[in-house]
């Protein structure tokens, strides 16, 4: 799998190459079409397009990027040995939205997007479908997000795809999400752009395409799926601090003695793989420390004091359930 960074604006001409792909994609397309500014003589301290600077052929900027690498496979394949042609990058890419909706619907956004061009048939396909299990995957066993695979309806395909596979996802206000895609795009690609091979006995043939991706939206997915009017809920797997321990104490003796005994949970903590932070700042009380961390969605929450040292306990709380339990430590 290579992993380069293709270019940003695509040539008019490039995009209408596949028609399908650049009549779905058209009413999206944000557009270049000069490439100067100067000083509006109107408008003193103000600047305005350059009349004089426009340019011959327009750009379109990226809303997939279908047009411009196929258009780089062209020279990139010549025979079966060059093939499979895996490629994946994140790129930013615009899809022109009147009504934005934050994570979800936005004019411009990160995503990974894959392209791959193969010999035949079924192993375009074999690709496309191992990619949709890949994606889902990924949203339930690290995002705990679970979802229904299928495919798109033919007005719901991606354009330009003789098959697009699906991962939706429910969200907590019973609407559905669509959380990742995977397309089979067959040789419509490879015969607007003319991508061929040599295969072993000699003959020339156009190569089978797909294309597959996920975006930022999954950010969104994860906090409509899980969190609450507390604030963010995340699933350990993907928790940047799994477990966040907080000292109760008076004085920088029962902070000390604490202290101690929170490095022995530190240690055995990180053997098993877990991420834990020790929150001994004295800016802030274990109540604000508490809101911080329930805000952010840290799914463990650990506080001890010194009563706690006398007993033998420690307090759990959990994010997502927001339940808490006193149990003994060792």
């Amino acid at each position: 799998m290579k992993t380069p960074i293709f270019r940003l604006f695509v040539p008019k001409s490039l995009f209408e190459a596949e028609e399908k792909n650049a009549e779905g994609f058209a009413k999206e397309c944000a557009v270049v079409t000069h490439y100067r500014l100067q000083n509006d003589p109107d408008n003193p301290g103000k600047l305005r397009v350059d009349p004089e600077a426009k340019l011959e052929e327009e750009l379109v900027v990226r809303p997939t990027s279908e047009a411009i690498i196929w258009n780089t496979y062209k020279g990139w394949v010549q025979s079966y040995r060059d093939l499979p042609l895996l490629i994946n990058q994140w790129a930013n890419v615009v899809r022109w939205e009147m009504r934005t909706r934050l994570f979800l619907r936005t004019a411009e956004f990160l995503w990974q997007e894959g392209h791959t061009a193969h010999a035949t048939k079924a192993e375009a396909i074999s690709e496309a479908q191992q990619m949709q299990e890949v994606y889902a995957t990924f949203a339930e066993d690290f995002m705990a997000m679970p979802v229904i695979k299928g495919y798109k309806s033919d007005s719901e395909r991606f354009a330009g795809a003789e098959d697009t596979l699906t991962i939706e996802a429910l969200m907590q206000d019973g609407k559905a999400l669509q959380a990742g895609t995977s397309h089979f795009l067959g040789q419509n690609f490879a015969k607007a752009f003319d991508v061929k091979f040599t295969t072993k006995e000699g003959k020339k043939e156009h190569v089978w395409a797909t294309s597959w991706g996920v975006s930022t939206r999954l950010i969104g997915g994860l906090i409509m799926t899980h969190s609450d009017d507390n604030g963010l809920v995340l699933p350990p797997r993907l928790a940047p601090i799994q477990v966040v321990i907080v000292p109760i104490y008076k004085g920088e003796e029962q902070l000390e003695a604490i202290s101690e005994k929170v490095a022995v949970f530190v240690k055995e903590l990180r053997k098993k793989g877990i991420s834990v932070k020790f929150d001994d700042r004295d800016t802030f009380r274990p109540g604000a420390k508490f809101a911080e961390y329930e805000l952010k969605g840290v799914p463990v929450r650990i506080a001890i004091g010194k009563r706690d040292l006398e007993n033998g306990t420690v307090e759990i709380a959990r994010r997502d359930t927001l339940a808490k339990q006193t149990v003994v430590s060792k």
